[in-house]
């Protein structure tokens, strides 16, 4: 009698890490008797990337070395579950070494997929009806896979994916802000932190080019870097930064305080304000031009406490806000300088 450990093995087409059904790999790899293979070398796609007569060969050394690397480790095959068709030629062999129980693991159609040319489609048809027909269960991860296998007349289980790995945070956050514009040395990277610190229900959307050559050592900025809530967006066109603002509670200029950073008007401002959100900004000159569209925040518990107070806003963007930023047009801001050119004579 053998004293092999009889086990389910789980013939991965890639690397756990990398593989679309890790979460149920590894809920079913929790159990003692599941076992998981990685891939055999050059990998299960090479028996479709030659013709049929040489897969075989290729096939029978794979499932040798799979064999090999499990019975080395005590276990016997009881049952080697595939979850693609490409893996066919190697379950047969599984089948025929060991007399392994088949579990297909359907996901996909693989052999309608649109990468694949009509020779791949034909030859991944043939593959996925000889798999079917070993196997002795379809796993199906969806409804219609499942109608499918049945309408073969294979036994069929239903298991629809699951995505636990996925972040699921708090989908009511109390606030989400955004900020546009340069991500370097102009931030104070410190108090973006000490933000987040104090307030862990902010969503913070940074848009614009990151200049790590800038700020890549700062602890403040790694931190912020790797603080879930903030998301780096990068760079985008202005009609996707107001779509995203729309999405907004506030808009948030993190800007450190100093003599160049005091004297600016960031035009932030404005394009939040043409979307009728406020801006939270530290206590700077330049920024208080648009007093009427910005909430000053003296430090960083001021700048939390002023983030709060516009929770809600995305859905009730204050209308009157919009409408006076809507009035900062170019041909209103530009009034003083046509009446100079009239004083000395100019037709403006």
């Amino acid at each position: 009698m053998s004293d092999l450990r009889p086990t389910c093995a789980l013939l991965l087409p890639r690397p756990l890490e990398q593989f679309i059904l890790r979460e149920q790999a590894e809920d079913l790899l929790r159990g003692p008797d599941v076992v998981a293979l990685d891939p055999p070398r050059p990998g299960y796609g090479a028996t479709l990337r030659v013709p049929e007569g040489v897969a075989g060969p290729i096939a029978q050394r794979q499932a040798a070395s799979l064999l090999r690397r499990l019975r080395d480790d005590g276990r016997d095959p009881r049952v080697v579950v595939a979850f693609h068709a490409i893996q066919e030629p190697v379950v047969a062999q599984f089948r025929a070494r060991a007399g392994s129980e088949v579990w297909y693991w359907r996901w996909d159609r693989y052999e309608l997929a649109h990468d694949a040319g009509p020779a791949q489609r034909e030859r991944l048809a043939t593959l996925h009806d000889r798999l079917s027909r070993l196997a002795s269960l379809v796993v199906a991860s969806s409804g219609r896979l499942a109608e499918l296998a049945r309408e073969d007349g294979r036994p069929t289980v239903l298991s629809p994916l699951a995505a636990d790995r996925f972040p699921a945070p708090e989908p009511t956050a109390g606030v989400v802000a955004l900020t546009v514009g340069h991500l370097g040395r102009r931030v104070d990277w410190t108090l973006l932190r000490a933000i987040g610190e104090r307030m862990p229900e902010l969503q913070l959307l940074l848009v614009g080019e990151v200049h790590e050559d800038e700020v890549g050592e700062d602890p403040d900025f790694r931190w912020c870097r790797e603080h879930a809530p903030y998301v780096f967006v990068g760079r985008l066109p202005d009609e996707a930064v107001a779509q995203l603002l729309r999405l907004t509670d506030a808009g948030l200029l993190p800007f450190a305080v100093d003599p160049f950073n005091d004297a600016g008007l960031p035009y932030r401002i404005l394009k939040a304000a043409r979307l009728g959100r406020r801006t939270v900004v530290p206590d700077l000159a330049g920024a208080r031009t648009w007093d009427r569209a910005i909430l000053v925040g003296a430090d960083a518990d001021a700048m939390v406490a002023a983030l709060r107070s516009q929770a809600g806003a995305r859905e009730a963007p204050d209308a009157s806000l919009r409408a006076w930023a809507l009035e900062q047009a170019a041909h209103a801001q530009n009034a003083p300088l046509r009446e100079r050119l009239r004083a000395i004579g100019l037709d403006a």
